[in-house]
């Protein structure tokens, strides 16, 4: 896959809104993958470089993410993958860079990452502000001691949605005075106004160039639900009697193999749907797949926050969604799109017919929809976070250790020394 990364706009190198003395920032990702959360991270460090904010991307070497960094002129330092056992090593470099490069404030995006950060800023004595973006949901409750005592070394938590704040604050000990409700970003300016006619663009996907077209986009996995979707138009031709093609576009995920894929061609295949069922690949720019289709379907299983639905709502396109995890926020029922019961065929294959046959409702929930777009804007979301960073590091003088933290950091790091880098001598 080949991520698309614009920013839409022309900001000044100096933006306005950023403080004359600024904190060094520093945004970590030690993934190998390249999902959502992996570009949604990098993009956010490029934005924040934009408006005059001094970056700097940690990230796996030899990674999808190491690759695009450097591509997208994102200043980039690599750490290697150590869990376990060796986290310790992996922490007392990743302190010894932030270190050289004067890093103020580290935003992690990963919760498998959050123990290697809150253990890099006990060795640097506290003085490190450390923010917690999250992009999935918590799952299980989190309340353990070693959860508490982890949590409490975060100076922020930022969360994309108001009720998964609210997980957050049934779920652990965090102290709700430090959680932020801040949207992930999108940017608005990629989907509107269509670039290309809905023929152009189907003809540029070497799609069928009449008829009513459902598009989902997302990688290949079960998760995602593109077998239901494939059920779900089977329904509607057969039992709805309505005419229509789907296009799945997406990807193999990385390093799990084609077998889902597979399983899709199959079950296309034996339903009969072969002319009427496109797989596509990702496209350098997703803008076009949203022109070229009339009505996007989302199945996933739990989505925590989805931006492919933020994505067709910014394009204009009706959205039709399962009603599991953030979706339920995000899309209003009735008022800026559809929801179904969870794998209920016949009740997404309804609420497509339903989008299709009352065009007028259809086009009031897209204009609804648009309006509410500016929520999810990526400058929003990176001017929501700097007030954060504002709040944590409001002079200068703040980041700097008070003497008795000070000391107690050198104690911790010639022990910390003395037991570890021997280790690393001999790695």
């Amino acid at each position: 896959m080949k991520p698309y990364y614009t920013t839409g706009n022309n900001i000044p190198e100096r933006d306005f809104h950023v403080p004359e003395i600024q904190p060094q920032l520093a945004v970590l990702c030690l993934s190998g993958s390249l999902g959502g959360l992996e570009l949604n991270s990098l993009k956010f460090a490029g934005w924040m470089q934009e408006r005059g904010w001094r970056v700097t991307f940690f990230a796996p070497p030899a990674t999808p993410l190491a690759y695009w960094a450097e591509e997208w002129f994102v200043p980039l330092e690599t750490l290697r993958v150590r869990r376990g056992l060796a986290m310790p090593l992996a922490a007392w470099e990743l302190k010894q860079q932030l270190e050289r490069l004067h890093i103020d404030v580290l935003v992690v995006t990963q919760n498998k990452d959050l123990a290697l950060a809150t253990l890099v800023k006990t060795l640097m004595g506290g003085h490190l502000r450390l923010i917690y973006q999250q992009h999935m949901q918590l799952g299980r409750p989190k309340r353990s001691p070693v959860h508490t005592l982890r949590f409490r070394l975060i100076d922020a938590w930022l969360t994309p949605l108001p009720g998964l704040a609210r997980e957050v604050a049934r779920h652990t000990h965090f102290d709700t005075a430090k959680l932020h409700t801040v949207p992930l970003g999108l940017p608005l300016e990629q989907f509107a106004p269509p670039t290309r006619t809905r023929a152009e663009a189907r003809q540029e996907l070497g799609l069928p160039l009449e008829g009513p077209l459902l598009g989902i986009l997302g990688r290949f996995d079960a998760g995602k639900g593109q077998d239901f979707v494939i059920q779900a138009l089977h329904h509607l031709r057969q039992q709805l009697g309505q005419e229509a093609s789907l296009v799945i576009m997406g990807e193999p995920t990385r390093n799990e193999g084609d077998d889902y894929l597979r399983h899709l061609q199959a079950l296309v295949q034996e339903l009969g749907l072969e002319q009427q069922v496109h797989f596509r690949g990702f496209r350098a720019n997703p803008a076009v797949f949203y022109q070229a289709i009339d009505v996007f379907v989302l199945a996933s299983e739990n989505e925590t926050y989805g931006m492919v639905t933020l994505e067709a709502m910014a394009a204009g396109v009706p959205v039709v969604a399962a009603a599991t995890g953030g979706t339920v926020e995000l899309v209003q029922h009735g008022h800026t799109g559809l929801l179904y019961l969870y794998r209920d065929v016949a009740a997404c294959a309804r609420s497509v017919r339903r989008t299709l046959h009352d065009p007028a409702a259809t086009r009031l929930r897209v204009e609804r929809a648009q309006l509410e777009r500016w929520r999810y804007s990526h400058h929003r979301q990176c001017a929501l976070t700097e007030d954060v960073i504002r709040g944590l590091c409001p002079a200068p003088t703040l980041l700097v250790p008070a003497a008795g933290r000070a000391r107690r950091a050198m104690a911790i790091n010639a022990v910390f020394a003395a037991q570890i880098l021997p280790l690393v001598g001999q790695r």
